[in-house]
């Protein structure tokens, strides 16, 4: 395979290349790198930019000198799968990487343009552009370590470069999870041991406790990666074990009344215990608590709850399974009791707010790693009538995010709430 690389600075690449496994491959002959300077395709002492139009600082590389360098290097080599970079470009993952590199060897020919200064005339990527990388939501001074990052990532996946392929194939992001912890001697340092199952020899033991640690650094650390994948039922298993268990509670006290800001008790309705019930067990939430001090409305969801879990089975099993999650309490303290006790641990309390409130601990939907860290069960408590109070947010060890979208309307009815907090949290959302 041929890889063209242009650039301002060259320099930044012959030691690069020149290294390790690419230099490997380029004297086996399975790669051939061809570094080249746009200032090779103006005249002596001809800039390669000029200022950009309107106003604002900064230059770009011509448009004309990109093409010259594209079409000598075409000429020579080939027709390339041409890379461009920029902040704006397709985020860089190893799905993405695996795309590039099958395109590369189809086409026998890949091409790297990096730019500089302000970049490049737009004009260039909307003709010669086959794919525009973004490494990070950040900006360099160049394209070139972009251009070295990609380059590195995608000669991997070629067949030959990297010895064994299962060196490619088992490490992170390959699969849905990242690599697992490797050892090696000595047993013991620093005090640190290596594990005993390692050392056992039994390769199924080994490979369950790989899988184990690997769904684990990922569940915690990479949790928006892992929910992009597509998981066979053995790996669903394996991050559900080692994601913290969630829990819910629905108050029909300590919320507000009346958009006069005033606190009071609402009613039970029977589409909230049946809606957030079905979401609940959707979504692996292990206990729904509804929450209400009063006796007249105790009465009417424990008939509810008796006829789901007597008759209820007959009629509608689904619903049967969802609603037998269900529990009464008289208060939120009453629910941290049941779950303590369940848990041996007291659960952190997420708080959900359609308003706009100033809490020390406020989350997004991308948080996971930080609630999570704290290795306990984790509770969402949402509010019927007009919302949580301010004093119950406030003494919540997080609040989350309001859900919000592109319109000024917000009043979402509790139980569409609740089923989008908890697919934003929990959800699988596949891209592969």
């Amino acid at each position: 395979m041929k890889v063209s690389i242009l650039t301002v600075f060259a320099e930044l690449y012959k030691p690069f290349v020149a290294t390790s496994l690419i230099k490997k491959a380029q004297e086996n002959g399975l790669l051939a790198v061809d570094v080249d300077e746009f200032f090779s395709f103006v005249q002596p002492k001809e800039r390669i930019d000029a200022p950009t139009f309107g106003h604002g600082p900064g230059m770009l590389i011509k448009p004309v000198v990109v093409q010259k360098a594209i079409e000598a290097k075409e000429s020579l080599h080939g027709k390339a799968f041409k890379i461009f970079f920029s902040p704006q470009g397709t985020k860089l993952d190893q799905s993405v990487v695996a795309q590039i590199a099958q395109k590369a060897q189809e086409q026998g020919h890949l091409m790297l343009i990096a730019g500089r200064y302000e970049g490049m005339d737009a004009r260039v990527e909307q003709v010669y552009a086959d794919m525009t990388i973004s490494v990070g939501d950040f900006v360099l001074m160049g394209g070139d370590l972009a251009s070295l990052t990609v380059l590195e990532s995608v000669l991997r996946l070629v067949p030959g470069i990297v010895g064994k392929t299962e060196s490619v194939s088992d490490e992170s992001f390959s699969g849905p999870f990242v690599e697992y912890p490797h050892y090696t001697e000595p047993i013991v340092w620093k005090g640190l041991e290596v594990p005993d199952v390692i050392r056992s020899g039994n390769h199924g033991a080994i490979n369950t406790w790989r899988m184990d640690k690997a769904a684990r650094k990922t569940v915690l650390h990479h949790f928006d990666w892992l929910r992009t994948r597509t998981l066979d039922s053995a790996q669903m298993k394996v991050c559900k074990k080692n994601m913290p268990h969630h829990y819910t509670a629905l108050l029909h006290n300590d919320v507000l009344i009346s958009d006069s800001q005033k606190s009071g008790t609402t009613s039970v309705t029977s589409l909230d215990i049946h809606d957030i019930a079905r979401s609940s067990k959707t979504y692996g939430i292990k206990g729904y608590f509804i929450v209400t001090p009063m006796l007249d409305q105790q009465k009417i969801v424990k008939r509810l709850l008796d006829f789901w879990m007597s008759e209820g089975v007959e009629y509608n099993v689904s619903r049967h399974e969802a609603v037998k999650q269900v529990s009464l309490a008289n208060s939120l303290d009453d629910v941290i009791v049941v779950i303590e006790k369940i848990e041996g641990k007291k659960p952190l309390i997420i708080a959900t707010s359609a308003r706009e409130i100033e809490h020390p601990n406020c989350i997004s939907y991308y948080d996971q790693e930080k609630v999570w860290s704290y290795d306990r069960p984790v509770l969402f408590i949402f509010g019927t009538g007009r919302g949580l109070t301010k004093e119950r947010l406030l003494a919540s060890d997080f609040l989350l995010k309001s859900v919000k979208s592109f319109s000024d309307y917000n009043h979402l009815s509790v139980r569409s709430a609740v089923a989008i907090v908890f697919d934003r949290w929990l959800g699988i959302n596949e891209k592969t």
